[in-house]
């Protein structure tokens, strides 16, 4: 009998899982990771401020200084200076998360927020924002990685975006361990034909010519570049257009399968969705049915159909 398929696995801020490890000696638990998404990854937790030993409660700290580079200080006492220890745990949790799919950061933390932490003057007055000082130095050694902030996540769109990211960098992880090969690289680039469409129509045909032309290039070479340039094509948030257009594609396969009164279904509920009226899984749905009913090898094999469990619900709210 196969093993389970492991689950991806998600680095988090711990206060967001509830961990009491806030500065005041509490959390900021998120109900969507600590209880929603706990069935599908394995979370990671990690709060840095007490990795390099600043105790819960604690005095809080602050970034002060060039907001392109902060030093975190404290707001009592401005000797007390962990701009280096954050920066250096984060270079050493980089290295040692090596096999996660994604991070959840805290927003607005000084240690760990993604983007607009306050910066202040060392008076004491805001004047700018920056990054989190460990964020930046765990991100630096990550560029693909999918990362994502708390509160962002309460954004339908922004919330199916990044699972969908983090299941693609999963999947890709799968094809390393299986080693990369012409044949990999193509297979995979085909399943996600249609969700790359969906997200950057540009650079779904830029991929194809940069697989079509890798002649004798090692896909160990070419491999990287191709999964680099993949997660920033998936970064970009899908639209109700990109979305129509590929429903319309995938729609096309089954001209010569089912009926005009189930083509003009069809082509209505796919009009209700691009108009706002329903959510993307309504069409979707309608037509998985058709396909259920009239397979087709190369549509069966497309992420886009799937590209995270449908438990989830993730496109019913968009």
């Amino acid at each position: 009998m196969p093993l389970p398929a492991a689950k991806p696995k998600i680095a988090i801020s711990a206060c967001l899982m509830g961990a009491e490890v806030r500065y005041n000696g509490g959390h900021k638990a998120s109900r969507l990771c600590s209880q929603t998404l706990t069935d599908y990854f394995d979370f990671v937790p990690v709060c840095p401020e007490v990795a390099i030993g600043l105790g819960i409660p604690r005095e809080p700290i602050r970034l002060v200084g060039d907001a392109d580079q902060p030093e975190a200080v404290g707001t009592v006492n401005p000797e007390l200076n962990v701009t280096r220890s954050l920066a250096e745990y984060g270079q050493h949790m980089a290295s040692e998360l090596d096999d996660i799919c994604g991070y959840i950061f805290m927003q607005k933390s000084p240690s760990c927020g993604l983007e607009r932490v306050k910066v202040y003057h060392a008076n004491g007055a805001p004047h700018g924002s920056g990054q989190g000082i460990y964020a930046q130095a765990f991100c630096a050694q990550h560029p693909d990685l999918p990362v994502e902030e708390d509160g962002r996540l309460n954004d339908p769109v922004l919330r199916e975006n990044f699972l969908t990211r983090v299941f693609a960098y999963h999947a890709w992880q799968q094809l390393l361990q299986e080693g990369l090969s012409r044949r990999g690289l193509t297979d995979f680039h085909a399943r996600y034909k249609y969700q790359l469409m969906a997200h950057n129509p540009e650079q779904y045909k830029a991929l194809g010519k940069l697989l079509g032309s890798m002649g004798d290039t090692d896909p160990q070479i070419l491999g990287p570049r191709y999964f680099s340039e993949l997660m920033t094509a998936l970064k970009r948030c899908a639209t109700r257009g990109t979305h129509t257009n590929v429903l319309q594609h995938i729609s096309g396969y089954l001209r010569e399968a089912i009926s005009a009164e189930d083509k003009q279904e069809v082509q209505h509920v796919i009009g209700q969705y691009r108009h706002g009226i329903v959510p993307l899984v309504v069409p979707l749905t309608l037509l998985k049915h058709h396909f259920r009913q009239h397979p087709d090898p190369y549509i069966a094999q497309q992420v886009y159909l799937q590209p995270h469990p449908e438990n989830l619900s993730l496109r019913n709210a968009i």
